[in-house]
């Protein structure tokens, strides 16, 4: 069985182990929602759920979520989230930009969760692995999820196997964003590429360091430790 039709049998037993009848995903117009949304229409054909949530977004995100859609069948609901945070951010004090901007994707998780509960879904989260490994997501918004497909994929696994399912290729080479604010990248906010990220991850999980800049393996193992904490569960105080 190849990746592909492995990661798609994966993602129809866990929604048949929950009882569920499909998935729910935000289509975000990046690689990763595309891969997801791909692997999620093999495994479950028109059981899919893709959301279109700009919020003051780039145009371009939204027209690349929209060539998801067309590209592969995806049925969509469209929810402009832009009042909704705008309304939010006028009743509540002025937080740093970091909260602010944490906000976006925890609002796109409350309204995955709302179309996920009224379909009898699960919601497909689009982390991979080399943003999972280093914490880089909002927990509670793009990090609360049920299922994640790409968890165990690399960022250049991830473009690998988007290439050979058929996502455009002008979505697979533009520089990844969170869309957290205007012009915005992954590499630039983590201050390091993700070639950089995934050579450094698979050197640690391989017990071999000795390729890594020392500066670029301190950094990541920093960033694993810092973000524990999103990959464990709610610490219980144990009577």
């Amino acid at each position: 069985m190849d990746l592909a039709h492995y990661i798609s049998a994966w993602i129809k037993e866990k929604v048949e182990e929950a009882g569920a009848e499909g998935v729910v995903l935000g289509l975000s117009g990046g690689v990763d929602s595309a891969l997801t949304a791909a692997l999620a229409r093999e495994a479950l054909g028109d059981r899919v759920l893709g959301l279109l949530m700009p919020w003051h977004s780039d145009p371009t995100d939204l027209e690349h979520g929209r060539l998801v859609v067309d590209r592969f069948g995806i049925e969509t609901e469209y929810v402009d989230l832009g009042p909704v945070f705008d309304s939010l951010m006028a009743s509540l004090p002025r937080g740093n930009d970091m909260a602010v901007a944490n906000l976006k994707p925890r609002l796109r998780m409350a309204t995955l969760y709302y179309f996920a509960n009224s379909h009898n879904y699960l919601v497909a989260g689009t982390s991979n692995k080399s943003e999972f490994t280093i914490g880089y997501s909002t927990k509670y918004g793009d990090g609360g999820v049920d299922i994640l497909p790409l968890g165990d994929l690399l960022k250049a696994q991830v473009r690998g196997l988007a290439r050979e399912l058929g996502v455009p290729e002008e979505i697979i080479a533009k520089p990844p964003s969170a869309g957290l604010w205007p012009g915005q990248t992954d590499e630039e906010e983590m201050g390091i590429t993700y070639d950089e990220l995934d050579r450094t991850i698979s050197a640690i999980e391989k017990g071999d360091t000795r390729c890594c800049e020392e500066a670029t393996l301190e950094r990541v193992k920093a960033m694993m430790a810092a973000s524990k904490h999103k990959r464990s569960p709610v610490p219980i105080c144990k009577i």
